[in-house]
Order: structure tokens, then C-alpha cells, then sequence
């Protein structure tokens, strides 16, 4: 099993939704994040000052999945998510040991 999280424009969440829908994964956690990259964040100027903003408003998308699935994944992703721009995101993968469902007490893929 592999758990991926892919740090992701908000703008790109509901067509990466769906994008993953097709390809048969439902079950996945988003949480609103705040971060920055090689983006470094931006200036903006308010009531004559200039601030700077160096963290921006991002989405994490947290998706266990099999091992199978990890080309389709995060081709999805990044098919959907890539605008060419910097401040796209970022896709990381790392493996994991197990998963249970608390209702069943099922173990491992079957639990996804």
C-alpha cells in the first residue's frame, strides 16, 4: 500500500475529484493548508504598505491507495493539476505498513 499526498492549487480540487472518480478512487482526506516553494510567495500592497505574503492557500489531498494504482494516481493528478506555472505542487509517495477499518476490523488492501 502507498499513501500519496499531492499539495495542490484549491482552484484544481473538484476537477482532480472527479478526474480520480473515473478512475475508481472515492476515499481520500483534503485539509486547506498554507505553504510555499519555489513560489516564495507573493507582495501585495494595502492602504499604501507593502506586504509580503510568503505563505499561500493550498489544498492536501491524502489518498491510500494499492501499489497498483500509483502510475494512474498520479498521472490524474498531474494531468489535472499542471498549469506549466511555478506554484503548481507537489506529489509525495511513501509506503505503508498497514490499514485497518475500525468498523470490521479488516486489514490491509481490504481495508481501503
Amino acid at each position: 500500500m502507498l499513501k500519496i499526498e499531492a499539495i495542490i492549487r484549491p482552484g484544481v480540487l473538484e476537477d482532480i475529484k472527479e478526474g480520480l472518480a473515473k478512475f475508481g478512487i472515492h476515499g481520500m482526506t483534503v485539509s486547506q493548508v498554507m505553504g510555499c516553494g519555489l513560489q516564495k510567495g507573493r507582495t501585495e500592497v494595502y492602504r499604501g504598505t507593502e506586504y509580503s505574503i510568503n505563505l499561500l492557500p493550498k489544498v492536501k489531498i491524502e489518498i491510500i491507495i494499492a501499489d497498483k494504482h500509483l502510475d494512474g494516481v498520479t498521472d490524474v493528478v498531474t494531468k489535472v493539476a499542471r498549469t506549466g506555472e511555478i506554484g503548481d505542487g507537489k506529489i509525495f509517495v511513501s509506503r505503508m505498513e498497514d490499514a485497518i477499518r475500525i468498523r470490521t476490523g479488516e486489514k490491509g488492501e481490504s481495508a481501503l
